[in-house]
């Protein structure tokens, strides 16, 4: 599918989303039937020999940046698995982890990590899942991270609703104060069980979500990284390297690469990243109408969207940046001391 026709789906997704459409058909009705029982078989698979255990990650991060009177930031992961970090045996490994311990590391100020991600959700979950994160109101997160949308794909959930309950979580999370950051829908396609041609049609799928969702959360005033592959062409031709044991679920390299793309926008969005005065053409940067800008982004992981000029000849517009990596350390980051 080409960026344009990806654009336009992405469109009527996300109008109908805005505007209470019924579901449009990611790739056909039979097609996803068919993709449906692949994924299910790939399920059985994958789930031999695998535990639904996520390790607490929970705490404060960088104790030694600690200075009189200021408080930590403070850091709340929402979504589904890969949020939570299922795939991995250590609170070090998963993403929340790694991004409150590189966060720490900017800010040079202690990062106070909550997660409230559910292994298995779907978007519909986010509205309790930002309950959770809202309820304590002299505790409102500096930032979220909300990474979400395979389950949705999988259990054929209407893309317009996906991207209706998404939109109404980034919206009660900047009315909060929050800034909000989404790792949008990962490439199904990379899935190992799941075998052509339907490893074509996840990937139509996937893509098609994760631009209809970047449209929802940039007009929602949140920014959006492409997870995609899980982020590179590394995990294309290393998948036993950056997959967990059981194949579906990153491994700790393969959180470790998605928690690198996602750090400079987390950071971004705080103030804390120089910010370049024009966009990089060289890098392929610029303003774009935001579908288009959302197109372009789901094919191509690693890459951020966040709002630009809200009106232009072709409606909102949006800046499309390709940020330079921050490396993570390949040691996983201390444990985390116990909120106070």
């Amino acid at each position: 599918m080409t960026g344009m026709s990806r654009a336009r789906v992405a469109r009527r997704i996300a109008a109908g989303a805005a505007y209470g459409g019924g579901g449009i058909g990611l790739a056909g009705a039979a097609a996803m039937g068919l993709l449906l029982a692949e994924v299910q078989l790939a399920r059985r698979h994958v789930g031999n020999g695998t535990t639904q255990h996520v390790p607490n990650a929970e705490g404060r991060y960088g104790p030694g940046y600690d200075a009189p009177g200021e408080p930590p930031l403070r850091l709340t992961m929402l979504g589904d698995s890969t949020a939570a970090g299922q795939g991995v045996h250590r609170a070090g490994q998963t993403p929340g982890a790694l991004l409150a311990s590189g966060l720490a590391a900017v800010a040079e100020r202690p990062v106070e990590l909550r997660n409230v991600a559910l292994p298995g959700a779907r978007s519909d979950d986010l509205d309790r899942q930002v309950s959770l994160a809202l309820a304590d109101t002299s505790r409102v997160p500096d930032i979220c991270v909300i990474m979400i949308g395979a389950n949705d794909v999988t259990h054929r959930v209407p893309p317009t609703r996906s991207v209706r309950c998404l939109s109404a979580a980034v919206r009660r999370l900047r009315t909060a104060g929050a800034e909000v950051v989404v790792g949008t829908c990962p490439d199904l396609g990379t899935i190992e069980p799941v075998q052509q041609p339907l490893r074509w049609l996840a990937r139509r799928a996937s893509r098609q979500l994760a631009a209809a969702q970047t449209i929802g959360v940039v007009e929602q005033g949140g920014r959006t990284v492409s997870l995609g592959d899980l982020l590179g062409p590394e995990f294309a031709e290393n998948p036993r390297e950056l997959f967990g044991p059981d194949h579906y679920h990153p491994s700790a390299e393969g959180y470790a690469t998605a928690a690198m793309a996602v750090l400079p926008t987390l950071c971004a969005a705080l103030g804390l990243w120089p910010e370049e005065e024009r966009p990089d053409v060289t890098r392929r940067e610029g303003f774009l109408p935001v579908a288009k800008a959302a197109a372009e982004a789901a094919s191509e992981a690693g890459t951020e969207v966040t709002a630009a000029n809200p009106t232009g000849p072709r409606g909102p517009w949006a800046l499309l940046k390709r940020r330079r990596r921050r490396r993570l350390p390949v040691s996983e980051p201390e444990a985390a001391t116990p909120s106070a």
